[in-house]
């Protein structure tokens, strides 16, 4: 097995919605805002060679959707998913297996494009992977959801034939070395996989953990639905990986590509930080 970091780019979105009822004056500390409040963070993805597989862990915001769209999250840097793949010696054409956390918009908005006015896969080789309770979640949205819930991300997959669902009610992924957390506190039934590799345990965050600026419990995001239930995965999650060392890959973190915790007298604290090419 080969992991490689595939960057496809930064946006911006409100510090206040990132931290919930967390002041400004503290979170500011670890993610600086700009003046009108926005702060940045990457959309990191990860792509896993393990035999004939070449699995792709969330594919970014994608570049479809109209200017009106894109104007309110300021998208920057020069990385994108092509450019990524590319760089590992890849193509799309060459995905296996799309492996989707959840289906907002930042997270799998970069596996369809547009074609004149035809939506198609941006995989077309792959299995999009999903699991049903999400998705029924995902296209039949709450009020609170419904903008990051994007028919145009979502819908073509199904119709395309290359939609397939993960049995979310155990912990078995279709891949091998590959297990699953489901966390349903951010959106409902969110998958965070579990990677054995070279004898570490890797954990692919998505918005369970968005950056190291979130590691203490109470640091829940505004767009939790259920953020009572983020503070009690979170724990158990925490509490998992520093008692197992565990190598937690972030994807929305600015600057940090992983990060091990540690027990403390304050609970579940930071350990390290570090790039992913420090363990390969």
């Amino acid at each position: 097995m080969q992991l490689h970091v595939i960057n496809t780019g930064f946006f911006k979105l409100d510090g206040g919605a990132m931290f919930g009822v967390v002041p400004k004056t503290i979170w500011q500390k670890t993610n600086p805002a700009d003046a009108h409040n926005l702060c940045t963070w990457a959309m990191r993805c990860l792509l896993i060679e393990d035999g004939g597989k070449l699995i792709l862990i969330d594919n970014g915001i994608g570049s479809k959707q109209s200017h009106d769209f894109f104007k309110h999250y300021y998208l920057h840097g020069e990385d994108t998913l092509t450019g990524s793949l590319q760089a590992c010696g890849y193509s799309e054409n060459d995905v296996t297996d799309m492996f989707l956390t959840h289906l907002h918009f930042d997270h799998c908005g970069g596996g369809v494009k547009k074609e004149g006015d035809r939506l198609q896969l941006v995989f077309k080789n792959a299995v999009y992977w999903s699991n049903e309770a999400h998705w029924q979640w995902a296209t039949q949205p709450n009020a609170r959801e419904k903008a990051s819930f994007l028919k145009e991300n979502i819908f073509p997959m199904q119709e395309s034939g290359h939609l397939k669902f993960i049995n979310e009610k155990d912990s078995r992924s279709p891949f091998n070395d590959i297990e699953i957390f489901y966390a349903s506190g951010h959106t409902d039934k969110m998958m965070i996989p579990k990677i054995r590799y070279k004898g570490y345990t890797l954990c692919y965050m998505a918005d369970l953990l968005p950056s190291v600026g979130h590691i203490p419990l109470p640091y829940v995001m505004g767009y939790d639905t259920r953020p009572l239930l983020t503070l009690e995965e979170k724990e158990k999650f925490l509490k998992e990986a520093a008692a197992n060392n565990y190598i937690l890959f972030l994807e929305h973190d600015p600057v940090n590509e992983c990060c091990t915790v540690k027990e403390t007298e304050r609970g579940v604290r930071l350990d390290r930080t570090f790039s992913l090419k420090e363990i390969l």
